[in-house]
């Protein structure tokens, strides 16, 4: 796909670009010269329509266009695909895309397929009203291609029938193509049935202070191109001829497995040649792509009338009906390819070819997964499969930093971490992407603090927080789960979310765009403030906010809520108002340097009220842990991980949790996900001992032939949960130690705690160039090798001083840690 995508900052339209007739006095600068186009005479959703505009340029000239759609559209130009869009975004940040297309003088074509599934697209999925909107930068061009201006036309594609998501419940609808009602060469605007489009609402800026109904607020999209690039052939597995199509029933067996077949489909996957399937046959094929990957499928073929082609997706296969237990990830022989009793639990897509020369066949959204299953029905025709490929999208964010040491088995989990957070970034974070494709709180800033070493680039981020910050309710809290247009409110996800921007005020140097979120910052202490007894029995505590109060997966506990949290109960839960209380200790740090004592300093008396409370309340002097519920039954590693980052407890309580987080073995353990802030207590308690012993799982990970990381531990729901990649910023932040000391990363601290590690190497992202630390052991002694970015100082601490640090290289010897 070409790439003419440019990214702008402003807003495109002045009062002087506005059409006159559309401007109102009271407001010139909000209006675009175009207007949203519908056809008219669209069905009820979902359906799928075709929008064209057929031109001729005066001249050559480059020619820049803001293009977006409700919900999503794909563009052609004289039959090239070169767009997607727009990002996802809510109603009142509605993302349009701009273009910069080269047209030479002359007649052209822009083709543009726009789509709606109404309840049935994605949850993370927005939509006021299907349409397609188009405006040139330059008013030169309005009359040329601007929607409701121009002469566009459009027509309802037939051939889609959208099929359910079943167990991706939240992705959207899959499809099935009938080639034989297909609009073959709609991309080049070919074909009859076009009609003239409907005109509607006049664009709109998202600075609009005043409209009377219903509209896009339009808003620059801020992320670059998706990725687009073919992902390798993978590996056949096997290819077999099933008795029915229900292949949910059959196991993979290599008895099946037509051995004398599978050459010629691995050179039909690695693009080398054609394959014909003969009429009346019946082929299943396991493709093993080797990794994991979301990707848009693509199946070109010709002839085979009345055939079926379906591709299926899993992540890996199942061991057995009904469970999740999937075993050894590389393995597939006796093992199901999903784990429900009908095909239609298959999650994939399905074409019908017509039987036509050169069919290409495609998909309105990507896939996901390691395995893909085909399926080859022909009929009474032989069908020829000209190729099937996959497009890998994703964000675009590759790896720049580096780790390396002397333990190599910490090497082998960093493709899984990496890999895991690829493929949860799109438009925007996402938890897995198999099964709901939604950008929660919780997840994302382990995501976000695991994107801020992975590499320089922050638009995604940025992102993540503008979305969060736009879903505020009126209550002050945010949605858990953003854009998401199905309401759900996790009450602890809102005080991650301010942990959020403190991360980022610490990490990047963006000032300014972290004021323009404290009033949503306050707004959810103020929530939690609310919360806090005023008298009574548990006076000074805070009591569990009503709604799903989900802290983590502990199999112990009621949908993740610990005790005295769990829905429907207000009683005071000790994990809780340690999670409070460690938030509150980041947002008086942020009051404080962005020059506001009067609210630190409030915010600091409520920290303390609760921490009275909590040790009146939750601390068992007995065995010298907090309890998480208020009978002192119930002990977590999440109360004491919390407590000690907060900072607020006595040497003596942190000396005795120390042991008991060691060496208590009826704790509530943290699992795949909160292990994060367990990790960043045994930092505080300077054990990278437990650190380390504690990546066990990971490494488990590797064995078990994971691609990437997982939901939870075995068995899990979801094998791709970016969650599970924060291991990778502990080896830069609390291995290496290399964290911010000032806001914006204007000061370094290197606070190295190497463990038995002999060496480490890592290089580290910075908001002005990279940190370059290398750490080396001789006998007792420490050697440091460390470059700063210019004009960044900083400090190296050791076990007996505080070391300045200055731009540029230095080596330090005769270091202990």
């Amino acid at each position: 796909m070409k790439n003419y995508r440019v990214l702008i900052q402003r807003e495109p339209y002045d009062a002087a670009d506005a059409a006159p007739s559309a401007t109102p006095a009271w407001q010139p600068d909000d209006l675009w010269p175009c207007y949203w186009i519908h056809h008219a005479e669209a069905p009820p959703t979902p359906f799928v329509s075709a929008f064209r505009c057929q031109f001729s340029m005066p001249r050559a000239a480059t020619v820049r266009l803001h293009v977006s759609a409700d919900e999503r559209y794909q563009l052609w130009l004289d039959g090239e695909p070169f767009g997607r869009g727009p990002e996802r975004s809510d109603i009142e940040n509605w993302a349009f895309e701009s273009y910069d297309l080269p047209l030479d003088a002359g007649q052209h074509t822009l083709v543009a397929r726009v789509w709606a599934q109404g309840e049935e697209a994605p949850y993370a999925q927005f939509s006021l009203k299907s349409g397609f909107f188009c405006a040139p930068d330059e008013a030169e061009w309005v009359a040329l291609v601007g929607t409701g201006v121009a002469p566009w036309q459009s027509q309802i594609l037939d051939g889609y029938e959208f099929i359910d998501k079943l167990a991706a419940w939240g992705t959207g609808d899959n499809l099935k193509i009938d080639g034989a009602r297909f609009h073959w060469g709609f991309e080049v605007g070919g074909g009859d049935g076009w009609k003239d489009c409907a005109k509607g609402l006049v664009g709109l800026n998202a600075s609009a202070t005043e409209h009377f109904v219903a509209q896009h607020l339009l808003r620059p999209a801020t992320l670059p191109p998706m990725l687009d690039q073919l992902v390798p052939a993978g590996r056949v597995r096997h290819v077999s001829a099933p008795d029915s199509s229900a292949t949910a029933l059959i196991p993979i067996r290599a008895v099946d497995n037509l051995g004398s077949e599978t050459a010629n489909w691995q050179t039909l996957f690695s693009g080398e040649h054609e394959l014909e399937v003969p009429p009346h046959s019946r082929r299943r094929v396991l493709l093993d792509l080797e990794n994991y990957f979301c990707a848009y499928p693509e199946v070109r073929v010709s002839g085979g009338a009345g055939s079926q082609i379906r591709v299926h997706w899993q992540e890996a296969l199942f061991e057995e009906l009904w469970k999740i237990d999937k075993g050894n990830r590389d393995e597939i022989e006796g093992k199901l390819f999903t784990t429900a009793r009908s095909d239609k639990d298959g999650v994939g897509d399905i074409f019908l070819p017509d039987g036509g020369a050169n069919r290409r066949f495609d998909t309105l959204w990507w896939q996901c997964g390691r395995y893909v299953e085909v399926l080859v029905e022909t009929g009474e025709e032989a069908l020829s499969i000209q190729s099937i490929r996959f497009h890998e999208t994703r964000y675009p964010m590759e790896m720049e930093s580096r780790f390396a040491s002397s333990n190599p088995q910490l090497e082998t989990i960093v493709p899984i971490m990496v890999r895991g957070l690829q493929m949860c970034s799109h438009e925007t974070y996402m938890d897995c992407p198999f099964y709901e494709q939604l950008m929660y709180v919780g997840d994302t800033r382990l995501e976000v603090l695991t994107t801020y070493i992975l590499c320089d680039d922050t638009r995604l981020p940025r992102k993540a927080l503008h979305h969060f910050n736009a879903s505020r309710l009126h209550s002050g809290l945010t949605q858990s789960r953003y854009p998401s247009r199905i309401r759900q409110v996790i009450p602890p996800f809102s005080l991650w979310y301010a942990a959020m921007i403190h991360d980022y005020w610490m990490w990047r140097d963006d000032p300014d765009f972290v004021r323009q979120l404290m009033p949503g910052v306050r707004g959810v202490i103020d929530h939690f403030a609310g919360l806090v007894a005023p008298s009574g029995e548990f006076e000074g505590l805070l009591m569990a906010p009503h709604g799903w109060n989900y802290l983590d997966w502990v199999p112990t506990w009621k949908n993740g809520a610990p005790v005295d949290a769990s829905d429907g109960s207000t009683r005071p839960s000790g994990a809780m108002n340690w999670q409070f209380v460690m938030v509150l200790q980041q947002i008086a740090q942020l009051e404080t340097g962005l020059g506001e004592p009067e609210l630190a300093a409030r915010v600091r008396r409520l920290s303390a009220q609760i921490v009275v409370g909590l040790n009146q309340h939750f601390w068992n002097e007995e065995r010298g842990l907090f309890a998480d519920d208020l009978a002192h039954r119930d002990f977590s590693e999440h109360s004491q991980a919390m407590a000690i980052l907060s900072g607020q407890i006595t040497d003596s309580q942190r000396e005795r949790m120390t042991r008991g987080l060691l060496e208590d073995t009826d704790l509530a353990r943290a699992t795949i996900y909160f292990s994060h802030y367990l990790f960043e207590a045994f930092r505080i308690l300077h054990r990278p001992d437990a650190f380390l012993k504690n990546l066990s799982l990971w490494f488990e990970l590797v064995k078990n032939g994971l691609k990437t990381t997982v939901e939870m531990p075995e068995p899990t729901r979801s094998d791709c949960h970016a969650w599970g990649a924060h291991p990778l910023f502990h080896f830069h932040a609390t291995l290496a130690g290399i964290r911010p000391a000032a806001p914006g990363f204007a000061r370094v601290e290197i606070a190295p705690q190497p463990g038995d590690l002999t060496w480490l190497r890592t290089q580290t992202p910075h908001p002005r160039g990279e940190i370059s630390f290398d750490l080396a052991k001789s006998g007792e002694l420490w050697r440091a090798e460390i470059s700063l970015p210019e004009g960044v100082s900083g400090e190296l601490v050791t076990k007996n001083a505080r070391l300045p640090l200055v731009a540029g290289a230095q080596t330090l010897d005769g270091l202990e840690f």
